[in-house]
């Protein structure tokens, strides 16, 4: 099976590629899909997200890869995540992701629980020392908790991991790629996985992400 990765930033936030750029790379790896979920708040998302519906959209006719427009919501006071999530839909948003509380920056605590209550939000990027309350409320949300391969995000993977298997919540993996060199090949993407100390490797790099999208109407 192929990989689906469902965060990547482009150079419309602070990624290095263009969208088409990107794509072919990820194409060339083997990629099935992908999402570009680049950061937003309140300065862009209406910039960015018409911006990525029209490149996904011609980048998905052209080549052999689906490109899903989306965004990581980033350093968003708690209390107004749910609002900017909705927004983002509206405006053409097919995958919503948060900026978790990452062990590496200073994200407002109590944005991992208001994330996974906004009832928008499809993943929670790089959660850090996530609870296991918060890890039981995304399971009964359906919001997916993301393993990652971004350096310094990925410190609390195995924390991730076992709090998801405890509470039942589901896992995947994702790049977060901003440069070539990010994106994965399916032994590294496995490695991580296994690292993390899941067992069921198939589960958190395929079928998930199939869920997620199937769930989705994607």
């Amino acid at each position: 099976m192929k990989l689906i990765d469902l965060h990547l930033h482009t150079l419309l936030s602070d990624g290095e590629l263009l969208p088409g750029e990107l794509a072919r790379r990820a194409e060339e790896l083997g990629y099935e899909s992908m999402a570009i979920t680049d950061h937003v708040d309140w300065s862009n998302l209406e910039e960015i997200v018409p911006r990525l519906v029209g490149a996904c959209e011609e980048i998905t006719k052209s080549m052999s890869i689906r490109v899903l427009p989306g965004v990581e919501l980033t350093h968003i006071p708690p209390p107004r995540i749910a609002d900017l999530a909705r927004k983002a839909r509206r405006l053409g948003a097919k995958i919503i992701a948060a900026h978790g509380e990452t062990l590496t920056e200073p994200v407002k605590k109590g944005t991992n629980l208001a994330s996974i209550e906004s009832g928008e939000v499809d993943i929670l990027s790089h959660p850090g020392l996530i609870t296991q309350e918060e890890t039981d409320r995304a399971r009964e949300n359906g919001v997916y908790l993301e393993l990652t391969s971004r350096a310094g995000h990925c410190y609390a993977n195995g924390w991730v991991a076992r709090r998801a298997r405890e509470g039942r919540a589901k896992l995947l993996l994702n790049s977060d790629a901003h440069a070539p060199e990010d994106l994965l090949t399916p032994e590294l993407a496995a490695g991580i996985v296994r690292g993390a100390g899941v067992e069921d490797v198939d589960e958190v790099l395929y079928r998930n992400p199939r869920e997620l999208l199937r769930s989705r109407g994607l």
